[in-house]
């Protein structure tokens, strides 16, 4: 292998860039293949706390300003060319630049940049991330969108050019997720992250003018950096962080919002020097259709990290084997010497952007920091050593990022611009024509969507099987799917569950206390939008509502989740039909929703057409190939979400055995308040929704009267569940809850804002015992792993003694798990009511139903901000 020697740091004083509007740069060898190209660059001042400290860049925060910063266009891709600022004489003050992108013919450069910070200013009176153009004939600089009060509705960063014109960019604005809210009855604001920091940059498309701005995702969290490929869809990376999971990959998605997928990398978080985090930042697509970034902490120092290849063409994730095992295939790092991305020691330095020329060579236009420690004897810069001994410490010294011409193949290193101690060139871009991409129109109602999806702003989602788990049949589809072998008391699957996330909002438009996202708020807060029938086969054939951040689950007769819960959002668009085979095992690192990669589906299907599935409705006739969900809409329409768990069968020929019977779960049947509007409860329309607010419909089943009368109006027994779940009986005086739960409604030791009945069924709780008419948390001795008894010692070992000289036992608390668990279907506290159980009878089944759905979206104490307390 080509090994580069890093340049002397004694060479690092040629070709600086300028501080005018204009410059030359000293005489050096010229490259005869790019010197008629411009490259366009961002130059800035190192950022530094208070106290001279550089400050960290974090990939997570884009909406971060760092003031100093200025555009600067080169001529031509060579270190003599004169320079132009281009940003010059636009604001009064510091500003700052970054996410440069150009046109396809090479004549526009495209960028985000924010007006200065105003003195004394709240935050939400400074000035926004906004999109220019530059265009390199005119020579005109242009913001995007004209109007003053528009451009300052979102902070708007990363564009990009799509093949006719437009714009896409990534943005706080959230048009369309805004313009729901209202349907909802809510203030339009946009979202908070998962993580409630800032608000969630998502894609949005407009025109070259500014106008017609449209959102096309609708992530919780960020989606950022979208790149166009030659096939004219959309890369970027997408944060996902539903429940915590924090993983930031690669997705694409159509320029209209369609086709949502996992490209790259979703299980490939650890491909960083040592199997540490690694982000695959700043994407481009090279000619080869292979992509380029720079993998890199998503925090750091350093800036920068490796340049690497993907070869998401063939591969999904970096290794050959599940759980980051076996030899890595999808990427490679293409840099000639070590570079590492942990902030450690960089023998090859680090790179902060990479651009790749297109004009058949191997080289890319790179912004390159040569590793540098600071000898504290001397406190002179030097060179990094190539290896340190086992407790050598060093300090790295400032990054000094320049711009370079850099040949991964032949090994060869030109500098273009070499920067100043406390400045850094944060990226650059060559303005060279390239082959446009294929150009995705926008699907056009009545030709090639359903015109009457679009306008109930619904799309159609088909699932081939729920059975179907990585393209294995993990249940006996053919069996199940078959009534006179299978009843559907025995089919597990019967309904498909879809929930919607809520959006969050900051706190200058709703300060509500934290304790409302109940134990866990990585779970966020969730809304149910309703239920449809699994068939027998396991297929789904269903309407849902467009252009919001959907959830599905996968429910048994009671409605309990029995596979696991699906932390990826889904979204459709109007008229969209998403087809899938199934689902993914917990393990499985097949890319959801991309559909050259899909496994081939465990259910045929109708094995024939003109005839109707084996023993069902001699009258329904199957197409071949067509699943029992796809038969019933082309012959009684599309399903439509329901809010009650409601089964009729549809398919067992009454000629083969009878029948089986209605399942009906209606939150009508309740006695206490139903988690929906009145008015959904007798037909449910598309704004309906199942909130479940802890305070107004679980306790209440608690607290809802239970007596048992006799024909004179006598009560022989009480189940109502606070009568024996209660630390005080019907006499007034204390007693052990019954099963050491408490059900009422005082403030709980764990969190004064919640119930003490939530906090006891939801976490662990500390085993109670009755001593002098005291409840006291129980205590028994601590043993060791090897059944020692353990005792108190002193700061030297020495066991502590009483007043007898015997030694003080260590006790410790008695804890009892929480009868919730996981999920409801694994849960004890369930198997209480069913036959045979000890409360068998005390619940109605639409009061399990109600518990069970709760639980299973998040257990949340509240499910929509502006039902909680205020802070």
């Amino acid at each position: 292998m080509k090994c580069l020697r890093a340049l002397p740091l004694l060479l690092l004083v040629a070709a600086c860039s300028g501080g005018g509007s204009s410059s030359g740069g000293e005489d050096q060898a010229e490259d005869p293949v790019v010197e008629d190209y411009p490259v366009a660059f961002v130059l800035r001042q190192l950022s530094s706390d208070d106290d001279g400290s550089l400050l960290q860049d974090n990939i997570y925060e884009p909406g971060e300003f760092f003031a100093g910063a200025q555009l600067i266009l080169k001529d031509r891709a060579t270190a003599s060319a004169a320079e132009t600022v281009i940003t010059a004489n636009i604001f009064d003050g510091d500003y700052d630049v970054k996410d440069l992108n150009t046109s396809a013919d090479g004549s526009q450069l495209i960028f985000s940049m924010r007006a200065p910070e105003i003195e004394d200013a709240d935050d939400d009176e400074q000035p926004t991330w906004n999109i220019w153009v530059y265009n390199t004939e005119t020579e005109e600089l242009n913001r995007v969108i004209e109007s003053d009060l528009t451009a300052e509705e979102g902070q708007d960063i990363a564009p990009a050019f799509l093949p006719d014109g437009r714009i896409i960019f990534s943005s706080t604005r959230q048009r369309r997720s805004r313009a729901l809210l209202l349907d909802d009855g809510k203030p339009q604001f946009s979202a908070l992250t998962e993580n409630r920091e800032e608000p969630a940059f998502v894609l949005h498309v407009m025109e070259a003018d500014g106008t017609d701005i449209t959102q096309i995702s609708f992530n919780q969290s960020h989606d950022l950096n979208p790149v166009v490929l030659s096939d004219g869809r959309i890369l970027f990376n997408r944060w996902d962080n539903a429940a915590g999971i924090d993983k930031l990959s690669l997705y694409t998605v159509n320029p209209d919002g369609s086709d949502l997928a996992v490209y790259y990398g979703y299980h490939s978080q650890n491909t960083g020097t040592e199997e540490t985090e690694a982000a695959f930042n700043r994407p481009h697509e090279m000619p080869d259709g292979r992509l380029l970034v720079t993998l890199r902490a998503p925090s750091g120092l350093t800036y920068g990290g490796d340049l690497v290849t993907i070869d998401g063409i063939v591969y999904s994730e970096a290794y050959s084997e599940p759980e980051q095992s076996g030899e890595m295939v999808g990427q490679a790092s293409i840099t000639v010497g070590e570079v590492t991305t942990d902030d450690t020691i960089s023998p090859h330095g680090t790179f902060a952007s990479a651009w790749p020329f297109y004009d058949g060579t191997s080289r890319l236009l790179v912004t390159w920091s040569e590793c540098r420690v600071i000898n504290e004897e001397t406190e002179l810069l030097e060179t990094c050593p190539d290896t340190l001994a086992e407790d050598e410490e060093v300090q790295l010294a400032d990054p000094l990022y320049g711009l370079w011409i850099y040949d991964y193949i032949a090994g060869t290193q030109l500098p273009i611009v070499v920067v100043e101690e406390g400045e850094m060139i944060s990226e650059g871009v060559t303005l060279e024509p390239r082959t446009e991409p294929t150009y995705i129109p926008d699907p056009v109602p009545g030709v090639d969507v359903d015109a009457d999806l679009v306008e109930e702003s619904v799309g159609i989602l088909d699932i081939r099987s729920v059975y179907d788990f990585d393209g294995e049949d993990i249940a006996g589809i053919e069996t199940l799917a078959d009534p006179a072998q299978t009843t559907a008391d025995f089919r597990p699957a019967r309904f498909l569950k879809i929930s919607k996330a809520v959006g969050i909002p900051d706190d200058d438009v709703l300060d509500f206390d934290g304790a409302a996202f109940g134990r866990n708020g990585n779970q966020g807060m969730r809304e149910i939008l309703g239920y449809t029938p699994i068939q027998p086969d396991g297929s789904v054939r269903v309407k849902v509502p467009a252009d919001m951040p959907l959830a599905i689950s996968v429910v048994d007769a009671d409605g309990k989740r029995i596979f696991d819960s699906h932390n990826n959002w889904l979204q459709l668009q109007a008229g969209e039909v998403r087809s899938c085979n199934g689902c993914h095992t917990s393990d499985s690192e097949a890319p959801h929703g991309r559909t050259d990669m899909q496994l081939e589906s465990a259910w045929v299907g109708a094995p024939t057409s003109a005839a109707p599935f084996a023993n069902t409705e001699p009258a329904l006739l199957a197409e071949m190939g067509e699943t029992m969900a796809q038969l019933l809409a082309r012959y009684i329409g599309e399903a439509e979400l329901e809010g009650d768990l409601h089964f009729t069968d549809l398919w067992t020929d009454p000629a083969v055995r009878t029948k089986d019977d209605e399942l009906l779960l209606s939150y009508g049947d309740l006695s206490t308040d139903a988690p929906v509007e009145s008015t959904c409860l007798t037909e449910w329309e598309s704004n309906c929704r199942i909130v479940i607010h802890y305070e107004q419909h679980i306790q209440p089943l608690w607290d809802f009267p239970r007596e048992v009368l006799d024909s004179t109006g006598a009560v022989i027994a009480d189940y109502t569940c606070t009568v024996c779940h209660s630390p005080v009986d019907a006499a007034g005086a204390t007693q052990i809850p019954d099963g050491q739960l408490d059900l009422t409604t005082s403030a709980s030791s764990v969190n004064d804002a919640w119930f003490v009945s939530y906090s006891e069924l939801v976490a662990d709780r500390a085993e109670l015992e009755l001593s002098s008419g005291v409840l006291t948390p129980r205590l028994v001795q601590e043993f060791d792993d090897d059944g020692n008894p353990v005792y108190e010692v002193d700061e030297d070992g020495e066991l502590v003694l009483d007043s007898n000289g015997d030694p003080i036992p260590v006790m410790v608390t008695v804890n009892i798990s929480s009868p919730l668990t996981s999920s409801a279907l694994e849960s004890s506290f369930f198997s209480l009511f069913e036959s045979g159980g000890a409360h068998q009878g005390y619940l109605e089944d639409t009061e399990l139903r109600l518990i069970a759905e709760w639980f299973d979206i998040g257990a949340q104490y509240y499910n929509d901000p502006f039902a909680a307390p205020a802070d």
